[in-house]
């Protein structure tokens, strides 16, 4: 049975047979011949369907003016009709037209002037749609059309791109669990019971620290340089004496670990070189002065041993850890505190509260908040983080239907509310954003979740740019990060993060598919901020000095930046439409697979190697 399809604006007529592998293109006029061959596409498998792709999704700077889609046993196989133009409509392709030659006219396919039929080419790749920016009407006349492959994909990627609006170059980043060997198995007796502004868990360069569920508020240390299965019997803890509400590293100080109760202190230990051979019972420093329980804590991005802690009393209080007093009382706040994030450089602290408000603080200037703004409607819980050189704020929160949302605000202007938000999904838990300023990406996982969703924030529209999310094989009890030197530039990784479930802990690598891994990604990887050293003390913050990180380049030194990688010749992924279609005699098929096989063993006529060895003359052989 023939299917017939036939374009208006052309005048063409395709006809494919059921079960055949050729398909036809005819030109229909009103005038004699009514029917003139156009193409003659001999397939590599049988048709079992065909349909013809609606004209506002031809390439029209190609002078596509068909697209046919034929559909086999196991892939959908485009083919792509087009009118060849000596001058270019792209302008990076213009140039100058070259003068025909005189003698014998040559179509463009390959065919000369008396071959009737025209070149077809096919891929026998999965089905991909270009898009165009609007239809356009092919010519009258479609003499000279030839068939070739779909648009290359960097054609492809900008018809869609002037469709969908601009991209992430992150979007295809993929979440890597790394082999067993590194990872931390046997983890038993894990507290659950973590309030949700807590991560659940906290690492550095060196270690881990897991609240344990045994009286007493344990936390487990795990040395990230000794993974493996850790042992059945008890090992040595941090006897915390209450149960632990959160808990942070200092992230100048890779030994120190401070530690909020529920009894509205919080304590300060010190884990020996080498990690714990012994369970600690006091800390080094207890912090005293709220009133009653803490919500969370979090430490100065620059100024070493300060430190800030949120409150049931509805207070945020900053503390030198290194004379171990309150050294400022924030207020305003008129309901829990959800979160509190400094800015990343470290002037301001942001704060979200359940009654509804994002308050922006100064604490060096006022105990209020210097801006104030309207916060997520939902009252589950919400997080906060500065992106953006710290020109907006990103927060995750929820919606007054409970359905979780990201929000951005302009740090100049909180007030005003977000300038920008994107639903997310359905579900109970907060998301916690992770935020690496280098490369504008944001991670954001949920306790309890499976899903860790990607996103590259842009401090325009469209704003949120999606990338691919990673799926934990089991549901997720934290997620946390380290530092950008710890991501192996060699792989490509933009983060590196250590996922904590029931009974392990497993790090996971995010990774950016390149193919010239052997070069170094400059585009990727800027100078990134040693955030592992201070940049001045707690006293000198107080006192209003500024600072920010130095910064260095995570090159290494046999590597060369992908910007100055030499240029490679394009190479063409397909033979001439000709090679497929030509019809050629049996016995021009012999002589070709006979000359194969010759270029392959070698000229018959060469003399054999044996020919050359010397030896005895033939008159010296005795007879």
């Amino acid at each position: 049975m023939m299917i017939p399809l036939f374009d208006d604006d052309t005048g063409l007529l395709i006809l494919a047979g059921m079960g055949d592998a050729v398909i036809d293109c005819f030109e229909v006029t009103a005038s004699e011949p009514f029917f003139s061959q156009v193409s003659h596409c001999l397939m590599d498998t049988s048709t079992r369907g065909i349909a013809m792709v609606p004209k506002v999704a031809l390439d029209v700077l190609s002078c596509e003016v068909m697209r046919v889609l034929q559909l086999t046993e196991s892939c959908i196989v485009p083919i792509s009709h087009q009118v060849p133009r000596k001058v270019s409509l792209q302008p990076e392709k213009q140039h100058k037209p070259k003068a025909a030659p005189a003698k014998k006219k040559e179509l463009s396919s390959g065919g000369s002037k008396e071959d009737p039929a025209r070149s077809c080419s096919t891929s026998s790749s999965p089905l991909s749609t270009p898009s165009s920016a609007a239809p356009s009407r092919s010519p009258s006349s479609t003499s000279g059309l030839s068939s070739g492959f779909l648009p290359s994909p960097s054609q492809s990627t900008k018809a869609i791109h002037s469709l969908m609006g601009p991209t992430s170059k992150f979007r295809h980043v993929q979440g890597v669990v790394m082999h067993r060997d590194t990872h931390v198995t046997n983890l038993r007796n894990l507290n659950l019971t973590i309030p949700g502004e807590s991560d659940g868990f906290c690492v550095n360069q060196q270690r881990m620290a897991v609240p344990l569920a045994i009286s007493g508020g344990q936390i487990a240390i795990c040395e990230r340089s000794q993974p493996g299965r850790l042992p059945d019997t008890a090992m040595p803890t941090i006897q915390n004496s209450v149960n632990v509400v959160d808990l942070s590293w200092d992230p100048f100080n890779a030994h120190r670990l401070a530690v909020a109760g529920d009894d509205a202190k919080i304590r300060v230990w010190q884990v020996p070189q080498g990690g714990l051979k012994d369970t600690l019972t006091e800390p080094e420093v207890l912090l005293q002065g709220h009133t009653e329980k803490i919500y969370s804590i979090a430490f100065h991005p620059l100024a070493s041993g300060l430190l800030a802690s949120s409150s049931y009393d509805l207070t945020v209080r900053l503390w030198d850890l290194e004379n171990g007093e309150q050294v400022k009382l924030l207020t305003g706040h008129e309901d829990q505190i959800f979160c509190m994030a400094w800015s990343p450089d470290g002037k301001l602290l942001a704060t979200l509260s359940k009654d509804g408000k994002v308050r922006i603080y100064d604490p060096r200037k006022s105990t209020a908040p210097v801006q104030e703004g309207p916060g997520p409607e939902g009252h589950r819980g919400a997080r906060a983080v500065w992106v953006c050189e710290g020109k907006y704020l990103l927060v995750s929160g929820f919606d007054s239907r409970s359905e979780r949302k990201l929000f951005l605000y302009s740090a100049d202007s909180v007030s005003s509310g977000a300038v920008a938000s994107t639903d997310i999904d359905t579900s109970p838990s907060t998301l916690i954003p992770f935020y690496d300023p280098d490369t504008s990406v944001v991670i954001l996982s949920a306790k309890g979740d499976r899903r860790v969703h990607i996103y590259e924030i842009a401090p325009e529209d469209p704003y949120f740019m999606e990338c691919s999310s990673f799926n934990s094989p089991e549901p997720l009890k934290g997620f946390a990060f380290l530092p950008k030197s710890e991501c192996n530039v060699r792989e490509v990784e933009i983060a590196v993060g250590l996922m904590l479930t029931k009974a392990s802990i497993e790090p996971v690598a995010f990774k950016v598919p390149r193919v010239k891994k052997e070069f170094f990604q400059d585009d990727v990887y800027t100078d990134t901020a040693v955030c592992w050293e201070p940049a001045l003390t707690a006293s000198a913050w107080l006192s209003g000095s500024n600072g920010q990180h130095k910064r260095m380049s995570l090159k290494p030194k046999d590597m060369t930046p992908v910007s100055k990688a030499p240029k490679e010749a394009p190479v063409r992924k397909y033979l001439p439409s000709s090679v497929y279609l030509e019809e050629k005699t049996d016995e021009q098929k012999k002589e070709e697979l006979l000359s194969a096989m010759v270029a392959k063993l070698g000229n018959i006529d060469d003399p054999l190697p044996q020919d050359s060895f010397e030896g005895v003359d033939e008159d010296e052989w005795d007879d």
